[in-house]
């Protein structure tokens, strides 16, 4: 019978900015996180962490895709920097993709760390800075 590990990372509701959709992905990018920390605890094969590490790709694109349309659509002032970490964040997650894939590298903690560093900063900082502007058109 598997064990469950403890989370990696723990959503915290000052993580909240606001808007439900916006919430409701960042608290899925979590859990895709705390996925695959499970399936590297339990030392599952490299297909498995594949599959993961697959999602989390896919689910940050549609996240940031989203999240940059409704900037773009209430006028976001701080759109091209915002864009910018959604770029740097999609190409490093690629390149943590392509090398596991290669096998030049495992999955490892300080990928993990590495994720969940980045979404703390992004949320609480990056993110936070439009939840004034959203709210002030009614968007929650």
């Amino acid at each position: 019978m598997a064990t469950t590990t403890a989370p990696f990372v723990t959503w915290n509701q000052s993580w909240c900015i606001g808007v439900k959709e916006v919430d409701a992905q960042h608290q899925n990018l979590v859990a895709l996180v705390n996925q695959l920390n499970q399936a590297m605890s339990e030392g599952k094969g490299k297909d498995v962490l594949g599959e993961i590490l697959e999602k989390l790709v896919i689910y940050t694109k549609a996240h940031f895709r989203d999240e940059e349309r409704m900037l773009t659509q209430n006028a976001y002032p701080d759109l091209v920097e915002h864009k910018a970490q959604h770029v740097e964040l999609t190409k490093k997650v690629l390149g943590f993709q392509t090398e596991f894939n290669a096998g030049t590298m495992g999955m490892s903690i300080e990928i993990l760390q590495f994720l969940s560093a980045w979404l703390r900063v992004h949320i609480l900082g990056t993110d936070a800075k439009y939840v004034a502007l959203l709210r002030s058109k009614g968007i929650r």
